[in-house]
């Protein structure tokens, strides 16, 4: 039996492996730098800036979402998936649809304008799951960052 819930503290060492195994799958493991500690100072410290559900399956947590809220001048408030993971062993049975749509409930139930995301233009399974809601792929942006 799969369920969905909101996240806690003791749920964050699989979450981060879990992490791992997406950043393994990008090709990018070597640029994970958080740490089990971080995440529970970041998302249940005096002021969280992330929040996240964990799927399970049999009492194993099989994959997770994690998001946040943003502004956007022009849409208002926003929920922002950061990473939907589900473990490779348990793809294709269910879990991401299930895990999607809690995501996307939660982002209703706060009076979100809408929900955004990014994702791989090689990610083929990704998009093609994508595509199912009607997403809107945008291609006229880049992505920026500064890394401290």
């Amino acid at each position: 039996m799969i369920t969905i819930r909101k996240g806690q503290k003791e749920d964050l060492p699989p979450v981060l492996e879990l992490i791992k195994e997406l950043a393994d799958y990008e090709k990018a493991l070597d640029q994970v730098a958080n740490t089990v500690s971080r995440m529970e100072e970041d998302g249940f410290g005096d002021q969280p800036v992330f929040g996240f559900l964990v799927v399970i399956e049999d009492n194993i947590i099989i994959g997770t979402s994690i998001y946040y809220y943003r502004y956007s001048t022009w849409k208002g408030k926003r929920l922002y998936l950061e990473d939907l993971v589900v473990t490779e062993s348990k793809r294709g049975v269910g879990a991401g649809k299930l895990l999607f749509e809690a995501t996307l409930d939660i982002a209703r139930a706060t009076n979100c304008s809408g929900m955004m995301w990014q994702v791989l233009d090689w990610n083929e399974p990704a998009i093609n799951f994508y595509e199912k809601y009607n997403t809107q792929f945008e291609d006229n942006w880049i992505n920026c960052n500064i890394d401290f």
